[in-house]
């Protein structure tokens, strides 16, 4: 089953040069697979009944064209695999005149939300999201980000209400604002490949640490717990 929504690019989600941001792509993409799941019987309306809910693990995008303020995008989506816990979803973006702009991955996992902990995905739930052997990458394996452990600079940062999602952490999209406040000022710009993976979830009232680094032609943003014990969530950009 391939899911699809159209999206105006509004104000509220273009950059300085009115291109939709990496922070405008990801809600896109969160709106549409929340879409499917509702679709499929275990979306955020079906919370309640259902005790279960995803959590999002891990991004990869590539951006090829930037849409700008007042154009119209479609964004398709599918489930792609999935695999006792792990669940991959896919997701191509197409502009005004039906080109491919953006495609990207993701990595989930199904959770008990009374237990608070990952299930294994029955044969049930994963029929009812009628699967695509569609890859919109070559290699369709998302990567393990590691820390690369030195740093050239880093941030403290404060998490507000309107930062928490309905699971109670930190909403994925913000990450990606954490990550752009810490890039360095000289540096900063709208990066068209970008990597996230989630580890452990912030929550209200936490304060994290963002640290910087560069590695062989990639940037960095390792997000830590306040006093380092944790690692939250890597960021890679290129």
């Amino acid at each position: 089953m391939i899911v699809e929504h159209k999206f105006y690019v509004g104000l509220r989600d273009i950059n300085l040069n009115n291109e939709l941001t990496n922070t405008g792509f990801l809600a896109c993409l969160e709106d549409v697979a929340c879409m499917h799941s509702e679709i499929a019987g275990y979306g955020v309306l079906n919370i309640e009944k259902t005790k279960r809910t995803w959590i999002l693990l891990n991004w990869k995008i590539e951006i090829l064209k930037r849409p700008k303020y007042n154009e119209t995008i479609t964004v398709k989506t599918w489930s792609r695999k999935i695999d006792k816990y792990n669940a991959f979803r896919d997701f191509n973006i197409f502009g005004t005149n039906n080109e491919l702009i953006a495609k990207a991955s993701s990595k989930w996992f199904f959770i008990d939300i009374e237990k608070g902990k990952p299930i294994k995905i029955s044969d049930e739930v994963a029929e009812c999201y009628k699967q695509e052997d569609i890859a919109v990458f070559d290699d369709d394996a998302l990567n393990k980000l590691q820390d690369p452990g030195e740093y050239i600079s880093s941030i403290n940062y404060k998490i507000t209400k309107n930062m928490i999602d309905i699971n109670n952490h930190l909403h994925n999209i913000y990450y990606m604002d954490i990550a752009e406040e810490a890039l360095p000022e000289n540096i900063k710009n709208e990066f068209n490949n970008f990597e996230i993976m989630y580890k452990k979830e912030v929550k209200l009232g936490d304060t994290v640490k963002a640290y910087y680094s560069k590695l062989d032609n990639y940037h960095y943003i390792t997000i830590k717990s306040e006093d380092e014990k944790f690692i939250h969530s890597i960021i890679r950009f290129k």
